[in-house]
C-alpha cells in the first residue's frame, strides 16, 4: 500500500469519528425492552473477575454504560465522575458498570486509575455485549458509543440516556435510580 493511500485512509476514518463524537449517541434498546444478560471479564480496584449481569440484579440495579476507549479524555471524565457518584449510587442499592471494547489489561489499569477503584469495568470482547444493547458506534461498530443503561431487577430496562458528551451520564441514572426506588 501506499502511504499517500494510508494517509487518506487515516484521514477519512478521523473524519468519521469527529462526526460521530460531535453527534448525538443514538440507543435502540427502549424503556422496558429485555436488558440481554452477559458474563464478561472485568476488573475493580485492578483486580480481575467475573461479571455476570443476572447475578448483579439479585442484589439491585444495574447501571451499565458503554463508553468508547478507556484513558481518552472523555472516558476518563466520564469514569472520574462516575467514581465520584459511587457512594449514591450505593445508597440506592444500584452497581455501577462500565464497558469498552478495551481488553482486561487495559482495564485493571483503568479501573485503579480512572474509576479510582470505586467501581468495575467490563471488557466487551468482539464488541458482543454493545451490538446487543445496541450500543456500537455506527462509523466503528468495534468501538462502544457512550450510551448508559438503568436496568431494573425485573431485568427490563428503566432509563436510557445517550449522548456523546460524558456529562448528563451520573444525572440521568441517579435521577432514573431513585426513581425506581421509589
Amino acid at each position: 500500500m501506499s502511504s499517500r493511500f494510508i494517509r487518506a485512509s487515516l484521514a477519512a476514518m478521523a473524519t468519521a469519528l469527529a462526526a460521530a463524537a460531535s453527534g448525538p449517541a443514538q440507543a435502540s434498546l427502549s424503556i422496558g425492552a429485555p436488558a440481554p444478560d452477559f458474563t464478561a471479564d472485568a476488573a475493580v480496584g485492578g483486580q480481575p473477575f467475573k461479571f455476570h449481569l443476572a447475578e448483579a440484579l439479585k442484589k439491585g440495579p444495574v447501571v451499565l454504560y458503554f463508553y468508547p476507549k478507556a484513558f481518552t479524555s472523555g472516558c476518563t471524565v466520564e469514569a472520574h465522575n462516575f467514581a465520584e457518584a459511587t457512594d449514591k449510587f450505593k445508597a440506592l442499592n444500584t452497581t455501577v458498570i462500565g464497558m469498552s471494547n478495551d481488553d482486561i489489561a487495559t482495564l485493571q489499569k483503568f479501573s485503579v486509575e480512572a474509576c479510582r477503584n470505586k467501581f468495575a469495568v467490563a471488557a466487551d470482547a468482539g464488541a458482543k455485549v454493545m451490538k446487543d444493547y445496541d450500543a456500537a458506534l455506527r462509523v466503528m461498530p468495534g468501538m462502544a458509543d457512550r450510551v448508559s443503561y438503568l436496568i431494573g431487577t425485573d431485568g427490563k430496562v428503566a432509563a436510557v440516556h445517550a449522548s456523546m458528551d460524558p456529562d448528563g451520564h451520573i444525572d440521568a441514572m441517579l435521577k432514573a435510580a431513585e426513581k425506581l426506588k421509589k
